[in-house]
């Protein structure tokens, strides 16, 4: 249970809100979507712990999906071509930032179980190997090894943002529950499957790979313990590996 109290809690998330208003980068629209999540996910209302999961889970997937409106893109930096179908311009968008600030205000970070550093070390070395080598040998990726402006911008987004906020949504949070339910194996499956799905839109191929990538990161969350940031680094690492040595965002 979280000691902390709800004025604390609420400082995180408070704080992306009030910058993303002061800047424009949240109109109104976002605003109240914003302040009705931050106050579903900390406030927790008189419901079961299984439907606030589900509200909160479908409420941050939306969220990130950039499905709410009233959220302005920052583009920071010109469009750049890396080899993709389109080119690729950096942005940042404040509603996953929103989901990552609510999420981790919300999550208690107490680990669950021991550390196990030789399957952690397999899981690591296999999906930063395994998942580019099945991207290329399928044709979903070219080969492109390229040094992109803005790297250390994308890298502190990519990490603190869009890492951080799918991991607390799909490790953290539904992982947990589905394998209390169903156990590690179908648990994992079921979250991997999901997090491949969310990834759809971007085409077939690349949701199978991040649905075979989230099999990477809900192992190295089961084996660090329930340990949140071993997931993100992994899940940080691979997305790095993508931009610098794969076509980006896809082939």
């Amino acid at each position: 249970m979280l000691v902390f109290p709800l004025w604390s809690r609420a400082l995180l998330p408070a704080t992306v809100l009030l910058l993303g208003a002061a800047t424009g980068l949240i109109q109104p629209w976002g605003l109240l979507g914003s302040v009705l999540f931050i106050g579903w996910v900390l406030a927790r209302p008189p419901v079961t712990a299984d439907l606030w999961l589900g509200v909160t889970l479908l409420a941050a997937v939306c969220f990130a999906a950039h499905r709410v409106p009233g959220f302005v893109p920052w583009a920071l930096g010109p469009p750049q071509d890396l080899g993709g179908t389109h080119p690729w311009q950096l942005r940042l968008v404040l509603d996953k930032a929103l989901v990552a600030a609510a999420l981790l205000a919300t999550w208690p970070g107490i680990p669950t179980g021991p550390w196990r550093p030789w399957p952690m070390l397999a899981t690591v070395g296999a999906t930063l190997l395994g998942i580019p080598g099945i991207a290329l040998a399928l044709g979903i990726l070219g080969w492109l090894p390229k040094w992109p402006d803005g790297l250390l911008a994308w890298l502190a987004i990519n990490l603190l943002v869009t890492c951080l906020a799918e991991e607390l949504v799909f490790r953290a949070f539904l992982q947990r529950r589905l394998t209390r339910w169903l156990g590690l194996p179908c648990g994992l499956l079921l979250t991997s499957l999901l997090f491949g799905l969310v990834h759809l839109p971007a085409g077939w191929g690349f949701a199978l790979l991040a649905g075979l990538a989230g099999l990477g990161y809900g192992l190295a969350f089961h084996c660090s313990g329930n340990r949140l940031w071993p997931a993100v680094l992994l899940h940080g690492a691979l997305n790095t590996l993508h931009l610098l040595v794969l076509t980006y965002p896809l082939r």
